[in-house]
């Protein structure tokens, strides 16, 4: 890891193609993450208001085996992809057919895995009604991100916006609205189908349109294994990083009534909003870093990830300085039986913050290091699982209220995540001979400037309570970016806001189609 101590000198400041393509990804996901935040938001409200804690929670736990299921089932191919048209002779079609095939079976297999042991998914309470076919939308899921990491190849950014920033979550939100008249039990989960059902139309249309069907295309057995088997290390690597991110729900699962996992729920999805500029620049990054791996230039991929990386944590560090310090407003707004989430709203977007290095490294690990990355990527899995059971039961030793017992899966994610970030970036550095990520001292005062304004917002009297979020999260979020833009963005930084001609899809230099 460098140091960088002169915003206006940083060792990225060539205005090299790379950094342009990922500039105009960013550009393109950044937009799609306004929408998605604007989506997002009604149905958190909604499902506050309407639903309450406990449907909530029951949701939470049964969305989250059905998702892991999903990711199994892409068999890593949300990465692996790229690297699979990258050096194919084969024609680009058939692969991705091949890959929809591999994508469909596996999720065929998950599905009835679940049907058959529905209590997977409702650890702490019954099954009911047809909450054991919940699994049969497995395929829409996996399919819908085999579809747009085809996309992405051909750098089609706009695709994945358009399904998973307006089409997904405006879905969910609308029928979670209208569903409550009809089953206030049900409603979510319902909404939840129809939802991953749109998402995998708005993949499946474009995907046709940029790749066409696959005439003359026979499955085949033998490629189909052999892409499986290759792509092994980085579907296990997907489910780990997933997991991280969502054995805390599971554990609280374990521990807790659906109630108290439906308020850490909340908690949760608020601070995933800055997760989702992370996962937003895979479709572009991973492609980009693939090319130049192939042309041997790991110079270039060492920019790329410290780039990006940047770009990231600057973003997510201004989020959760808006939605952590005033934390118990944020919860507040979703639901008066929600604001004994603010703890754990806090832990959860401080580890946004402290992971973003650690997840943009992990980028290049999988196409560099991918088994190492795999061996720590579990072993900060276990790490963060234990850590979160001695925790909880530490609180509860010390007489602490549930409130703080829940939120201790949330401190133990952010020490994990905090570990895993130190050696990612570590191993990437070693690996291409260049720093994978690096420290701006602006950004840290940008920082401490933001956290004051907050806090002193925190101080107002009761009868301003309202201006905490209405006047002091835009105050905080205007001194802290006139901080980074002014001392801590360079050349490189600023042609992230630089629109240049019309841009439009383009395909990777290296096609073979």
């Amino acid at each position: 890891m460098s140091v960088s101590t002169d915003a206006a000198t940083p060792p990225d400041t060539g205005s090299s193609e790379d950094i342009a393509t990922l500039a105009k990804g960013g550009r393109t996901n950044i937009f799609g993450f306004v929408l998605r935040l604007a989506a997002r938001l009604p149905f958190l409200f909604i499902a506050g208001r309407s639903y309450g804690p406990e449907i909530v929670g029951r949701f939470a736990l049964a969305v989250l085996v059905v998702e892991l299921a999903a990711l199994l089932a892409t068999l890593g191919l949300k990465r692996g992809l790229a690297q699979a048209l990258a050096e194919t002779g084969r024609p680009h079609t058939h692969v991705v057919w091949d890959a929809m095939v591999v994508a469909l079976i596996v999720s065929g297999v998950a599905s009835g895995v679940l049907m058959a042991f529905p209590q997977a998914m409702y650890p702490n309470s019954a099954v009911i009604g047809f909450e054991r076919f919940l699994p049969l939308i497995v395929f829409a899921i996996a399919g819908s991100d085999v579809a747009l990491a085809a996309l992405a190849y051909r750098h089609n950014i706009k695709a994945s916006v358009t399904a998973r920033a307006i089409i997904e979550p405006w879905t969910i939100s609308i029928a979670a609205w209208g569903l409550v008249y009809v089953s206030a039990r049900d409603g979510l989960i319902i909404a939840y189908v129809l939802s991953m059902l749109a998402a995998l139309v708005a993949s499946l249309v474009p995907l046709i349109k940029s790749y066409g069907l696959p005439h003359g295309w026979v499955p085949h057995p033998t490629h189909i294994f052999a892409l499986a088997q290759r792509n092994a290390p980085l579907a296990g690597a997907d489910a780990i990083e997933w997991g991280t991110r969502n054995v805390d729900r599971f554990i609280l699962g374990l521990l807790f009534a659906p109630s108290v996992v439906g308020i850490y729920y909340m908690a949760q999805q608020v601070a995933s909003l800055p997760q989702k500029l992370k996962t937003s620049f895979d479709p572009i990054l991973g492609p980009v870093v693939t090319q130049s791996l192939t042309e041997g230039n790991t110079e270039a991929v060492a920019r790329q990830v410290r780039q990006v990386g940047f770009w990231i944590m600057a973003a997510q560090a201004a989020l959760a300085l808006a939605g952590g310090i005033p934390a118990e407003g944020v919860m507040g707004v979703i639901g008066p039986e929600f604001v004994s989430g603010a703890a754990a709203l806090c832990f959860l977007l401080v580890a946004e913050v402290l992971a973003s290095t650690g997840a943009v490294s992990e980028v290049g690990l999988v196409y560099t290091a991918r088994h190492r990355n795999l061996m720590v990527s579990m072993l900060l899995l276990g790490f963060q699982i234990a850590l979160s059971f001695v925790l909880v039961f530490v609180a509860r030793d010390l007489g602490l209220s549930e409130i703080w017992q829940a939120a201790a899966p949330a401190a133990a994610l952010a020490i994990s995540l905090t570990c895993g970030s130190l050696i990612k970036a570590r191993m990437l550095s070693k690996i291409l001979g260049a720093p994978a990520a690096e420290i701006r001292w602006p950004f840290v005062w940008a920082v401490l400037a933001g956290s004051i304004v907050a806090w002193t917002f925190t101080k107002l009297p009761p009868e301003y309570e309202w201006a905490q979020l209405s006047v002091g999260i835009p105050v905080t979020l205007i001194v802290y970016f006139f901080v980074i833009l002014v001392w801590a963005f360079g050349p490189a930084d600023r042609a992230l806001f630089k629109k240049t001609g019309k841009e439009t899809p383009t395909l990777p230099d290296r096609d073979v189609i």
